[in-house]
């Protein structure tokens, strides 16, 4: 098994499923020459031409349109957006137009699209550190897929090239490692793990809307995404040498949701903290603990905790950026608050 980074994984998905299926095309701002912003596309312009990997002019309603025109015309288009923020340029292409074709059609047309966006605080300001999931989550049609690592990474960009709807891929900075240029590095406190990771070289697909389990435990749940995975984990080290067992759950895909793995954890744990980057104020904890208190309220014997960025855009400063955003010792302060409200 070799081990590979998270941009790793992502290309290698994007390169085996390119050489699998003609009809899978790359576009976006600086795919081609210059290899992405992140260097995920590097070299695949080499490979597959121009015809198939499109450098795009900076226009993300325009390339995201085409994105759209080319799904229906039969192609596979996986779209990169230089960063996630940058979706709210082609909202009505996302949202009124590839999320609504295929219900509008009555299933005779479909929109096989790869939204590909690249997201978190990572010392780029307000409008490049955005953590956009919960507004996409809102919109019928679309799937929300969030990898933490890169195994899942390429397994599920499999899976979300070969669906048939439109597929919201994000892919934390952080989690990048060593390529994510010009931003700045993860809290001191956060644990993202390794860089490497042990990568089949071989194709698979995981299933969108199947969480994994990546910590069991007994005492209390914890539902995390992303980044915020590799901080629920060394929170759950620190615990454990309390003897408090902690179960980390990464829910892999937001839309679909695996509810039925969340629920089961809860039942056995009786207590639950949802963590995420999004901002609080109608995000993903919001609809996560929503979920649990509804599905799961006969096994709660405390309210669900979340955790989450404070309702302010994120700041640029690194002091200020560490305060907004979710640590370690915030997971930690959670789990304390849910083992001791009897």
């Amino acid at each position: 098994m070799r081990k590979l980074s998270f941009m790793e994984a992502v290309r290698e998905a994007l390169l085996q499923e390119m050489r699998l299926d003609p009809s899978v095309i790359l576009m976006g701002e600086d795919v081609g020459v210059f290899g992405g912003a992140f260097h995920v596309s590097h070299g695949l312009l080499d490979e597959f031409g121009p015809r198939r990997v499109l450098d795009t002019p900076i226009s993300e309603a325009g390339f995201v349109g085409m994105g759209v025109g080319a799904a229906l015309t039969g192609l596979k288009p996986v779209v990169e957006l230089q960063y996630a923020d940058f979706i709210f340029c082609a909202m009505d292409q996302v949202v009124n137009q590839a999320a609504k074709i295929r219900l509008m059609s009555g299933g005779q047309a479909s929109v096989p699209m790869v939204l590909r966006a690249p997201q978190g605080a990572t010392g780029r300001g307000a409008q490049h550190s955005q953590s956009i999931e919960a507004w996409f989550m809102h919109v019928p049609g679309m799937k929300v897929v969030t990898p933490s690592n890169p195994y899942d990474a390429k397994g599920l960009l499999i899976s979300a090239i070969r669906d048939r709807n439109p597929v919201l891929f994000l892919e934390h900075k952080l989690l990048y490692g060593a390529a994510s240029p010009g931003g700045g590095k993860a809290p001191s406190d956060s644990t993202v793990g390794e860089l490497g990771q042990d990568v089949p070289e071989e194709p698979y697909a995981i299933p969108l809307g199947k969480a994994d389990i990546k910590r069991p435990g007994r005492d209390v749940t914890l539902v995390a995404t992303m980044v915020m995975v590799h901080r629920a984990l060394a929170a759950a080290g620190h615990l454990a040498q309390e003897g408090i067992e902690v179960e980390v759950i990464d829910p892999r895909s937001l839309v679909p949701l695996d509810n039925e793995t969340i629920l089961a954890s809860v039942h056995k744990t009786h207590r639950a903290v949802v963590v995420s980057e999004d901002v609080s104020r109608g995000g993903v904890g919001s609809e996560l603990a929503a979920m649990i208190s509804y599905a799961g309220f006969d096994d709660l014997d405390a309210p669900v905790e979340r955790v989450s960025t404070d309702n302010t855009p994120i700041p640029f400063a690194p002091a200020s950026q560490d305060r907004a955003v979710p640590n370690t010792g915030d997971i930690l302060a959670a789990v304390r608050r849910v083992l001791s409200d009897d």
